[in-house]
Formats: structure tokens, sequence, C-alpha cells
């Protein structure tokens, strides 16, 4: 399997623990901080990756549903 395959479900059940975490991460903020957390979060996340190839494919995932 390729780095940038991003269909693949990596996390299986830790997947739910992971966003009910990221959920409460955002609890009580604003939305200015909530979008602020999520810059942070993406920043460290990609810097853990470290792989350019990677992050192009995540963001062009990411934004696919967005496109005219």
């Amino acid at each position: 399997m390729a780095m940038t395959d991003l269909g693949s479900d990596r996390l299986g059940p830790a997947g739910d623990v992971f966003y009910a975490a990221l959920l409460k991460a955002h609890e009580g903020l604003s939305p200015e901080d909530s979008a602020r957390l999520n810059a942070r979060l993406v920043l460290i996340l990609a810097n853990q990756v470290g792989d350019r190839n990677v992050l192009q494919a995540a963001l062009d995932k990411a934004t696919e549903r967005f496109a005219s």
C-alpha cells in the first residue's frame, strides 16, 4: 500500500476514541479558538507525517468536496 493511499482506516476502533477526544478538545471554545485548535493540530500532524507527497494527497482529498 502506498503511503499516499488515504482511503484505508488505519485507526480501526481507536478512530472513534480519537474523534471523541477531538470533540472534547473543542468543547467550550469560541469558533475562532476552535479554528485555531484545528490549524495547530493540522500543523503538528503535518510535521509528524513529514512527507510532502502524503501531505499534498491529504490536502487534495480534504478539498475534493469543495471543488466546483
